[in-house]
């Protein structure tokens, strides 16, 4: 177990030493730590080493030209300099935020990225301006589509986090696959089974192998398979690879860049890097934010009260588990499996920082 503030310092020392400024290491710790506190342990130090290695196999830029390269009163495209996605999608969400703030809403696609860490972070951004903030990435190709056996599409989350009143931030995060890779990772490290539903072998059956990836298998869109509805989840994620990439002019489907460095990149890539989609509206550009906020809370009070089935407690509102996880984290501390601990201390020994 270890305290938030002994990860961020070790973590922030790591960027450091990968040659980022020092704003965009402590940008780009928080952003990662962020996942630790919310309970997404597969998006948080666990992936420190994998940015180590990227950074290592030169694809990933730590000192960037983070640019607008075309931008119109409420859009703008970004070019990240191959930068690490934890610092460029902050920072064009910042660019979402000015162009809300001057005509209501803006909207930023990105190109030439690297992963961005949990989405719910970049979304959550425009809570405090009284807006609502929206942003998906797409990823390294592992989603087979309905009634197909090839990856084409990555698991490319969705956020969307609502400002409130007095309740709660209405906070979604959310796989458009039926699980994160991550979550492989984890059930990895962990030596169990998938779920069924989660993972298909390359031939397109079922399987509970965790590590079924690795021999060519790929991850299941939401739903899992047609009858369950996976048509949907397989169109989300359809929606945010060309909204992310296709519109920014990153790569997109299957020539993605994986983020495991040991794998290669395609040839003759379509765009650049991966790609974000980032946007935040005022909310006063559609009625009184107040007078919004108000019935936000009588919303979130209304599921609230919805009656619970048998053998369940309450009626979750999106952002409850993660911000209860973030309370009990932040006074006990953030639990570590063994293999991520092993992968901190070679890190420690590398580059000589105390962990």
């Amino acid at each position: 177990m270890h305290s938030y503030r002994q990860l961020f310092d070790f973590t922030r020392e790591v960027f450091l030493h990968m040659g980022c400024p020092p704003d965009d290491a402590k940008l780009a710790t928080e952003v990662l730590l962020e996942a630790d506190l919310r309970g997404v342990d597969s998006h948080g130090v666990a992936r420190l080493s994998g940015y180590v290695r990227l950074w290592e196999a030169g694809r990933i830029n730590p000192k960037p030209n983070v640019r607008i390269v075309h931008e119109t009163p409420s859009t703008a495209t970004v070019d990240g300099d191959a930068g690490l996605g934890l610092v460029i999608a902050p920072r064009a969400m910042d660019i979402a935020i000015a162009k809300a703030e001057k005509v209501g809403t803006g909207w930023v696609s990105v190109k030439n990225s690297n992963h961005f860490g949990i989405a719910g972070y970049h979304a959550m951004e425009a809570l405090s301006s009284d807006m609502i903030g929206i942003a998906m990435t797409n990823a390294s190709p592992l989603v087979a589509p309905t009634f197909s056996t090839d990856r084409m599409l990555g698991t490319n989350p969705i956020a969307v986090a609502i400002p409130t009143k007095n309740q709660p931030a209405f906070v979604a995060d959310f796989a458009t696959a039926s699980a994160a890779n991550g979550k492989l990772e984890i059930l990895q490290r962990k030596e169990k089974k998938a779920p069924i539903g989660w993972i298909q072998t390359k031939e397109g059956d079922r399987s509970t192998n965790a590590n079924e990836l690795k021999e060519g298998g790929a991850l299941l869109p939401l739903g899992s398979d047609r009858t369950h509805g996976s048509h949907k989840g397989y169109a989300l994620a359809a929606i945010v690879d060309i909204f992310s990439a296709v519109l920014s002019g990153a790569n997109y489907g299957p020539w993605v860049p994986p983020f495991v460095s040991f794998l290669p990149v395609a040839d003759n890539l379509p765009g650049e890097g991966i790609g974000h989609f980032l946007g935040a509206m005022r909310i006063d550009a559609f009625r009184p934010a107040d007078e919004f906020k108000a019935h936000m809370d009588n919303w979130i009070g209304a599921f609230r009260n919805a009656k619970v089935k048998k053998g369940e407690k309450a009626v979750l509102i999106p952002g409850d588990p993660e911000r209860e996880m973030t309370e009990k984290r932040l006074k006990k501390g953030i639990p570590l499996l063994p293999p991520v601990e092993r992968d901190l201390e070679e890190l420690a020994k590398r580059f000589g920082i105390q962990l």
